[in-house]
């Protein structure tokens, strides 16, 4: 199984650490480094304004603010911690693995890299949306790995919003093929784990859906790569896009979580 990862500079978990778990059960051929120009960021507030309102935008700019002054060390260090133990399990990269840096995975350089290389599956870790030309080059398809449940919960921060709204059994990563849509295309598996939301930043739970399930993830890229695996029918069910965290959300959400823990003790 030959394969190709997206993942954008600095993102140490994809990188370093997905690159090399996905050269221990494929032929990892090549990585694209995404170094996006000043101007995405720009676009991304302009969206959010867009989805929340202005007030809500400033729910989100205070919640952003907060999570770096109170929250953001704590989870760097529980990040370097985790992520040390999957660099120790797996090899590094081989060093025939061909790396590509772009400012946009829709590029005719990352054309012509992607055809070059004929590979069979490609995994988007990135917040670019895929072109057809660009996703439909890998012969079996190009997949993500989408933080939240879909399509209840497509776009962003899935995990956050699942709680928010107490649909506790939706809190998970998708794993999905791309189609042109936003996280609208077939669902193969939905991965979890025993989150508690009291203990747990929404980013560390994030990433442990992910984490915490990478040997089972890497059997289902087997299954889909051998045309053995079946799709889940997600036909009838709600959907919805979500933005980013809010703080006022969040505060509603730690406050429920600490109800039901004192519930539990009564």
């Amino acid at each position: 199984m030959k394969t190709v990862l997206i993942c954008h500079e600095g993102a140490k978990f994809d990188s370093e650490g997905l690159s090399r778990w996905m050269d221990s059960f494929s032929d990892l051929l090549g990585i694209v480094i995404l170094k996006e120009k000043p101007g995405r960021f720009m676009r991304r507030v302009k969206r959010e304004i867009k989805r929340s309102g202005i007030l809500g935008f400033i729910d989100v700019t205070i919640f952003r603010l907060w999570y770096k002054l109170f929250q953001a060390d704590k989870d760097s260090a529980w990040e370097e911690e985790q992520f040390s133990a999957v660099f120790d399990k797996y090899d590094k990269v081989s060093s025939k693995t061909n790396i590509l840096y772009s400012h946009s995975p829709n590029t005719p350089e990352v054309k012509d890299f992607l055809e070059s290389l004929q590979p069979d599956i490609m995994l988007a870790r990135c917040k670019t949306l895929l072109k057809p030309n660009i996703f439909n080059i890998p012969k079996t398809g190009t997949f993500v790995l989408h933080p939240g449940v879909t399509p209840e919960y497509r776009n962003a921060y899935g995990c956050f919003w699942a709680i928010a709204n107490k649909d506790y059994d939706k809190v998970g990563t998708t794993l999905l093929q791309i189609d042109e849509g936003v996280d609208t295309g077939p669902v193969y598996e939905y991965y979890s784990y025993n989150y508690d939301v009291l203990k747990e930043s929404h980013l560390v739970i994030q990433t442990r859906t992910v984490l915490d399930n990478l040997d089972d993830i890497a059997r289902k890229f087997k299954e889909i790569y051998d045309g053995n695996a079946k799709t889940i029918d997600t036909k009838g069910r709600k959907s919805g896009t979500w933005g980013q965290p809010w703080m006022s959300v969040y505060l509603k959400m730690k406050s429920e979580a600490k109800r039901k823990k004192n519930e539990s003790y009564n």
